[in-house]
């Protein structure tokens, strides 16, 4: 039965003891990390490889960045969202491993609204939504695992209203979203969590958030129709971001049966 997490880890360097910690204490067999912001190169793929996993990097200097890591071998790297030769943003891999086809994605943030941050959140959403496409075509298991930057309802942030004009929670990026679920994708948590509240991924770093669980839900696994006919569990482990010098995200993780 594997387990897939998500974990945006904002700096895999400055994160490195509290992920090698949570990795040796819940041991997922594949993990998809975002906001790696390092090269390849300065990735820290000893200690990880210590502990038993393979390893996938795309990576930019200071900016971005995403990163898998399997128990199984890895085949087949995409590195880059395919759609746009001319963008050199380090926000999507794909790889194969243990059955699965896996991506891990760092969408964009997107904010000013209005800027030209935000229409290529949206082109880039674009271009996921016709490459999902073309994955679900493949009609095998496939985990769309990551940091989407978008809130999709107001059950997932505490404090709709003041989230209604940033990038994350406009309408266009909400819409963008259904778009990928109305391909056929499941989002996994909502699937078995349908009316949870205070489910939450991200908790700003300001204003004692966390303490106060102020959160959104922008983290999310979606499956393929014959990876969600496997899900058996999916969770969210708030105990990495309460740590000492965390990331502002948490773990989102899902179980599947065995194929």
């Amino acid at each position: 039965m594997p387990t897939i997490a998500s974990f945006n880890v904002n700096s895999i360097n400055a994160r490195l003891p509290n992920l090698s910690a949570w990795l040796g204490a819940v041991r997922p067999d594949v993990v998809c990390l975002q906001e790696t912001k390092c090269l390849d190169a300065a990735f820290p793929r000893e200690p990880i490889e210590e502990l038993g996993y393979n390893l996938a990097t795309f990576g930019q200097k200071s900016y971005n960045g995403v990163a898998i890591l399997s128990r199984f071998p890895i085949e087949d790297p995409l590195s880059g969202l395919p759609g746009d030769p001319e963008d050199g943003q380090a926000r999507y891999l794909e790889v194969f491993t243990g059955g699965l086809r896996v991506a891990s994605i760092y969408a964009p943030n997107g904010n000013p609204v209005g800027s030209e941050k935000f229409a290529y959140k949206l082109a880039w959403l674009e271009r996921l939504r016709a490459h999902a496409g073309r994955l679900l075509e493949l009609e095998e298991p496939v985990v769309l695992a990551g940091d989407f930057n978008v809130v999709p309802e107001p059950i997932d942030c505490h404090d709709p209203a003041a989230w209604a004009e940033d990038a994350l929670f406009r309408p266009e990026s909400r819409r963008a979203f259904r778009a990928l679920l109305h391909q056929g994708w499941t989002d996994a948590f909502r699937a078995l969590h349908p009316g949870e509240r205070n489910a939450y991924t991200f908790w700003d770093y300001q204003g004692g958030a966390f303490q106060l669980d102020h959160g959104i839900r922008i983290d999310h696994l979606l499956l393929s129709p014959q990876a969600a006919d496997r899900l058996e569990r999916c969770w969210i482990d708030k105990e990495p971001r309460g740590r000492p010098k965390a990331s502002d995200h948490t773990p989102i993780l899902c179980s599947l049966r065995d194929g």
